[in-house]
């Protein structure tokens, strides 16, 4: 437990201080409406020098500071208690580490490091600074993944045998925007981005990897990473996953499709949490993170198929579960020695592969 989360739960304090850094998709989206709607926590403090990014975080959260650096959030960190690092991903060890250094318990978006030495370091340092870390992996409060892996818990599938999953869109133009210019090196790349989110599912559901094989492309010419990527993993278990990440997908696949003994699963489209709060929806909305009937994926064998009621969605509960650790020494919503698993995975999947330039 911190210094700052003993002192909270033997006293009672009020909202665990909380700043965000970066106010784009990540901060604006899937961290800030969070925050400011969970009681355990006061959104202090908001990092960004863009003025369109700044008079948005002004607008949205008056009650919180808006500061340009880093730098000058850490240099004043004595009035916090945790911050959130949704920066480009290159920049998140460099911050993770100096709001460690700062006194800070840390959430970090994925990939949590470019490297899984760099994660284990960074792992190895909050233990010896009797820090909180965290790696924000919100896709495992996916609606479509909650279902999934509910029907694997309860046997409805029997054994599973194969697990298809992939994120996929159609952007042949790609606008301008760090993640298209960021390097393989500096965490840049579709496999890096969307691929931390597939290979962590299919770790959580089926266990260690033993064995893979992947396909790694560039198939825009404006980027500076893969933009086209398969990958296939052996798990330990006994199933084999296959995983798409694909930003130039003229048709879409089925988000899921897990095919067990007895039965399997099939579902399109994405989670609608992320859709809505880009449309102006709260996470207090009555409905939010539910998906309409006609979203709905079937169980069963071909003939023999029926519509399954998607579970809700719900990115909060990385919120409450972190409240819980916080306050009262719980476990973390995600073990960051998960998040350095992932990245050996990468690290693996492009050492066999023919490397994208970087």
């Amino acid at each position: 437990m911190t210094d700052a989360a003993a002192r909270r739960s033997s006293s009672g304090a009020g909202p665990i201080r909380t700043a965000v850094i970066g106010f784009g998709t990540s901060g604006r989206i899937f961290h800030a409406p969070f925050l400011a709607a969970d009681a355990d926590f006061s959104l202090d403090a908001i990092v960004t020098r863009d003025p369109g990014r700044r008079a948005a975080a002004e607008t949205r959260h008056p009650g919180a500071r808006v500061v340009d650096t880093p730098e000058e959030l850490f240099a004043d960190a004595g009035r916090l208690d945790l911050v959130v690092i949704g920066s480009p991903s290159g920049t998140h060890a460099a911050l993770t580490d100096a709001a460690l250094e700062a006194g800070l318990d840390v959430v970090v978006d994925k990939p949590f490091a470019v490297t899984a030495d760099e994660g284990r370091e960074l792992i190895a340092k909050a233990e010896r600074l009797g820090r909180r870390l965290t790696v924000f992996q919100n896709r495992r409060w996916d609606g479509d993944f909650r279902t999934v892996r509910k029907l694997i818990e309860e046997g409805t599938l029997g054994d599973v045998r194969r697990f298809e999953s992939r994120f996929e869109w159609w952007k042949p133009e790609p606008g301008a925007s760090w993640k298209t210019e960021a390097t393989t090196a500096e965490g840049g790349g579709i496999l890096y981005d969307l691929g931390t989110h597939l290979i962590d599912q299919a770790v959580q559901l089926f266990g260690p990897v033993d064995d893979l094989y992947t396909e790694v492309a560039r198939r825009r010419t404006d980027t500076a990473a893969d933009d086209d990527v398969f990958l296939a993993l052996q798990h330990r278990s006994g199933v084999t996953s296959h995983l798409w990440m694909n930003a130039v997908a003229p048709q879409f696949g089925p988000r899921f499709r897990v095919l067990g003994s007895t039965a399997g699963y099939t579902s399109w489209g994405l989670d609608v949490q992320e859709p809505s709060l880009l449309a102006g929806a709260q996470p207090t909305d009555p409905g939010f993170g539910e998906t309409p009937e006609a979203r709905w994926g079937v169980v069963g064998i071909d003939g023999h198929t029926a519509p399954l009621p998607t579970e809700r969605g719900d990115y909060g509960e990385f919120y409450r579960l972190l409240a819980g650790a916080i306050r009262d020494g719980g476990p973390m919503p995600v073990d960051p020695s998960d998040a350095v698993d992932v990245l050996e995975i990468i690290e693996r999947a492009l050492a066999v592969s023919d490397r994208v330039p970087s």
